[in-house]
């Protein structure tokens, strides 16, 4: 395997230093509560996933058993080709960073990241080199003497992550590490994680409610509600694709409206819908989602023979530095919101004046208009 001074100059290591995890079937109940149904989850070698939903949707739960301090009472857990659901936390050669950071008050930095090489058994010389090559690896080089509480908090976010892989594990397990950060700070740490994951090459599982921030870090995205995964995708297929109404309303700003089906085929208020793509379900409800940096504000006759349009009347404009918002009321009473630069001729609209919407077929995405919780296929 690479060592960590081999990765730190900027190579991908070999695929063969991570692992793919594959979960089949995992259940997991607390009394009458199921925390996880029947979830199938495939992880590549080297892929950054997140597990992403809201609190209560089972992605901590889902972490802790791959992690092994949690056990399912159904389905398996494989590491490889190895099954590891019965296998305590310390032989599954992970590397684990806690929300909390969980590092030790009384040690020092360097104390924090020998700690897991002496449990394995190295030597006093080998622990120094790789304590020397982990700080340099999260750029905290000369800080190994100073105690934990000398640190700032993204000074104790890198040396979690530096005891993660200082002992080079395969598979890299991280609990929402950012969200005790402001967000300046906790900006500038999404990419510093997303490169150390790219300098290493590990297989990451990284669980966050933060939709940006996922978005932001991610090879794909597992949507997660009610203990079952929705949708598994890359970050930009999620975003323009939902297969649901709670992942489209759930990711990013969304507004939903009611649409009309008939004979396969889409409108709103008696106005046809143009699709990229086919409607992936006949079924009667369904909902027209409409993203606020996806629409135009429009003069009422301007001609739009390439744009779905649709009629309504301004409310309010809100700023909001280097945009503003629009809200637009439409006839059946739904308010949608237009977001457009600051300085867009569209911000002197009065309050009463009429306009139309505009969206391009390529934007203008469809779903079930039930928030559905059954789980729907993703991509592999």
């Amino acid at each position: 395997m690479r060592t960590l001074s081999d990765s730190a100059v900027g190579e991908r290591p070999a695929a063969a230093a991570s692992l793919p995890v594959t979960v089949c079937k995992l259940t997991k109940r607390y009394g009458a509560f199921t925390a996880l149904k029947d979830v199938d989850l495939a992880i590549r070698s080297g892929e950054f996933l997140t597990l992403l939903g809201p609190s209560g949707s089972g992605k901590t739960t889902l972490l802790m058993v791959l992690a092994g301090f949690v056990r399912p009472d159904a389905g398996s857990v494989a590491f490889g080709e190895r099954e590891v659901v019965l296998l305590p936390p310390h032989k599954r050669d992970i590397g684990m960073v806690f929300q909390n950071y969980a590092l030790f008050p009384h040690m020092s930095v360097a104390g924090n990241l020998a700690y897991p090489l002496k449990l394995r058994g190295h030597g006093k010389q080998d622990i120094a080199d790789r304590v020397a090559q982990a700080l340099a690896l999260v750029q905290l080089e000369g800080y190994g003497e100073r105690s934990v509480d000398q640190l700032s908090g993204g000074q104790r976010q890198r040396v979690a992550l530096a005891r993660a892989v200082i002992f080079e594990p395969r598979i890299l397990l991280m609990d929402e590490p950012l969200s005790a950060l402001d967000k300046n700070l906790r900006e500038r740490m999404q990419l510093e994680i997303r490169r150390l994951h790219d300098r290493l090459g590990l297989t990451t599982v990284y669980v966050t409610h933060d939709q940006r921030e996922a978005l932001t870090m991610s090879d794909r995205i597992a949507v997660m509600n009610h203990g079952q995964i929705l949708q598994v995708d890359r970050p930009r297929d999620l975003y323009d694709r939902p297969s649901t109404r709670f992942i489209a309303e759930f990711i990013g700003e969304t507004h939903c409206i009611p649409i009309e089906i008939q004979n396969g085929e889409a409108s709103l208020f008696g106005r046809a819908l143009r699709l990229a793509t086919p409607l992936a379900t006949t079924a009667s409800a369904q909902a027209l989602v409409l993203r606020p940096e996806r629409l135009q504000l429009l003069s009422a006759d301007k001609p739009t023979h390439d744009l779905n349009t649709i009629d309504g009347t301004v409310r309010q404009h809100v700023f909001q530095g280097d945009s503003v918002v629009t809200f637009v009321s439409l006839p059946d009473g739904h308010d949608i919101a237009v977001r457009h630069p600051y300085g867009n001729d569209s911000e002197h609209l009065q309050p009463g004046t009429a306009v139309r919407v505009g969206i391009a077929p390529r934007d203008t995405i469809v779903v079930p208009a039930e928030n559905a919780t059954a789980t729907a296929s993703g991509r592999a």
